[in-house]
C-alpha cells in the first residue's frame, strides 16, 4: 500500500504533518478528512530519501504512563474514546506511539473496540493492557481502569528504576576500576621491566607478581577479550533456551545481596499485576496466564503454572506457593487471607506495597554499603600496583646513595 506525506492543520488549527497509508491520493485525502485534518500538501513517498527512519522498537515506559494518565483524564471529562485518542496522538512526543495511535483511531472509526485495536500492536500495548481494556469495556468503567493501570505501571517503573540505579552504580565504578587497572598493568608497569632487569638484588614478591601480570596482559590481551566476548555470547544464547533461562534466573536469585533484592522486585511486580487484573474483573485463570508472561523470571513463572493447575482442580493458590522457597510466608499468608475473605486483589496490593518499600530500603542500603567498599577495593588494588613499583625504586635509590 502506498504511503503519502501530508502537511495540514488539525481541528484545533495546529499545524500537523505526517504519513498516511492509502490505496490512492484521493483515499488518503478522505482518510485525513475523517481525522479532521485540513490537507495543505500531499505527496506520495516514492523514494527512500523521503521515508522517515524509525529505530524505536517500542514505546518508552514514561511515554506510555503519560498516555494512560491523560487518556483516563480525557474520558473522565466526557471526551469520547475516538476524540481522546486523536488528541493524544497529536500531543505525544513519541513517534512510535503517535503512529500506533493513528492506526488505533482508524480501527475505532471502523467500529472496532479499543481492546481489539490495541491487540494488533502487541509491541506497544502489552497483554495486560488489552485484557484490562476488554474488562473495562464490558464493565463500562474504562476511565477507572486506565487510571488504575497508570498507577500500577508508575509504581512498577519506579521500582525498576531504583533497581537499575542500585545495580548500575557499582557496575560503573567496577568498570572504571577495571579500565584503570588494565591501563596501569598494560602500559605503565611494563615500562619499568627493563629498569628492574638491571637491578642486582632479587625483586620483592609483590613486584614480581605485578610485572608478570602486566606482561601477561600485554601479550595475551586478545585472549582475555575473546574470553569476555565468548562468555557474553554464551550467556546470550543460553538465555534464549528455556533450560538456560531457568538456570540463569535461578543463580541470579542466589547471588548474595543482589539475589534477595531481585526476588523482592519480582514479587512486587507479580503482586501488583495480579492485583490490578483481579480488581478489573479479569478471570483469575486468565490473570495467571498474563502474570506468567510478564514476571520475566522462569522460577516464579513455573510456580504460577502450578498455581493455575491448582486453581483448575479447585484447590487454593497457596498450595504450590507454600512448597516453594521463593515465596516467603508473608505472601502465602496474605493470599490465604485474601482468598477466604474475598478481597484477594486488596491483599495482593498490600503485598506489592510492602515489597516495593522493601526494594526502596534495600537499594538505599546497598548503595550505602557498596560505595565505601568499592573505594577500599579500588584503593587496595591501585596501592598494590604503586607499591610494587615504589619498593624496588627506593631500594635502587638507597644503593645509589
Amino acid at each position: 500500500m502506498p504511503t503519502f506525506y501530508y502537511e495540514g492543520r488539525n481541528r484545533y488549527g495546529k499545524r500537523v504533518k505526517g504519513k498516511q497509508k492509502a490505496q490512492s491520493e484521493q483515499d488518503a485525502r478522505d482518510l485525513l478528512k475523517e481525522n479532521k485534518v485540513i490537507v495543505m500538501q500531499l505527496k506520495e513517498l516514492d523514494s527512500w530519501l523521503y521515508k522517515e527512519v524509525n529505530v524505536a522498537r517500542s514505546v518508552k515506559a514514561k511515554d506510555f504512563i503519560v498516555y494512560l494518565r491523560q487518556f483516563s483524564t480525557l474520558l473522565k471529562a466526557g471526551v469520547t474514546i475516538v476524540d481522546a485518542n486523536d488528541i493524544l496522538a497529536e500531543q505525544t512526543e513519541s513517534k512510535a506511539l503517535k503512529r500506533v495511535l493513528r492506526d488505533v483511531s482508524e480501527e475505532l472509526r471502523a467500529g472496532n473496540r479499543l481492546s481489539e485495536a490495541a491487540e494488533k500492536h502487541p509491541r506497544v500495548f502489552p497483554t495486560m493492557f488489552t485484557n484490562m481494556m476488554r474488562a473495562g469495556e464490558a464493565g463500562g468503567n474504562l476511565d477507572e481502569i486506565l487510571e488504575r493501570l497508570a498507577d500500577d505501571y508508575e509504581k512498577q517503573f519506579e521500582t525498576r528504576q531504583k533497581m537499575i540505579s542500585a545495580v548500575s552504580y557499582p557496575a560503573v565504578v567496577a568498570a572504571v576500576a577495571l579500565v584503570i587497572v588494565s591501563f596501569l598493568l598494560t602500559f605503565v608497569v611494563p615500562s619499568f621491566t627493563s629498569m628492574f632487569a638491571d637491578f642486582d638484588s632479587e625483586l620483592p614478591w609483590i613486584t614480581t607478581f605485578v610485572l608478570t601480570l602486566g606482561e601477561g596482559m600485554q601479550r595475551f590481551w586478545w585472549l582475555m577479550l575473546l574470553v569476555v566476548v565468548g562468555v557474553g555470547v554464551g550467556l546470550f544464547y543460553a538465555r534464549r533456551s528455556e533450560r538456560g533461562r531457568w538456570y540463569f534466573d535461578y543463580w541470579l536469585l542466589k547471588i548474595p545481596i543482589v539475589g534477595p533484592l531481585v526476588q523482592r522486585a519480582i514479587l512486587a511486580r507479580m503482586a501488583r499485576t495480579f492485583s490490578a487484573l483481579l480488581a478489573s474483573s479479569v478471570p483469575i485463570l486468565q490473570a495467571t496466564m498474563i502474570v506468567e508472561r510478564i514476571v520475566q523470571n522462569e522460577i516464579i513463572a513455573s510456580v504460577i503454572r502450578e498455581i493455575r493447575a491448582s486453581l483448575e482442580k479447585g484447590d487454593s493458590m497457596t498450595v504450590p506457593m507454600e512448597k516453594h522457597w521463593i515465596f516467603p510466608s508473608l505472601v502465602t499468608q496474605m493470599v490465604r487471607v485474601g482468598e477466604k475473605s474475598g478481597v484477594l486483589d486488596e491483599m495482593l496490593a498490600k503485598v506489592a506495597d510492602f515489597y516495593e518499600a522493601e526494594v526502596d530500603h534495600a537499594t538505599d542500603r546497598m548503595k550505602t554499603m557498596l560505595e565505601p567498599l568499592l573505594i577500599v577495593v579500588l584503593s587496595v588494588v591501585v596501592g598494590v600496583i604503586v607499591a610494587s613499583i615504589a619498593i624496588p625504586m627506593f631500594e635502587i635509590f638507597d644503593s645509589v646513595g
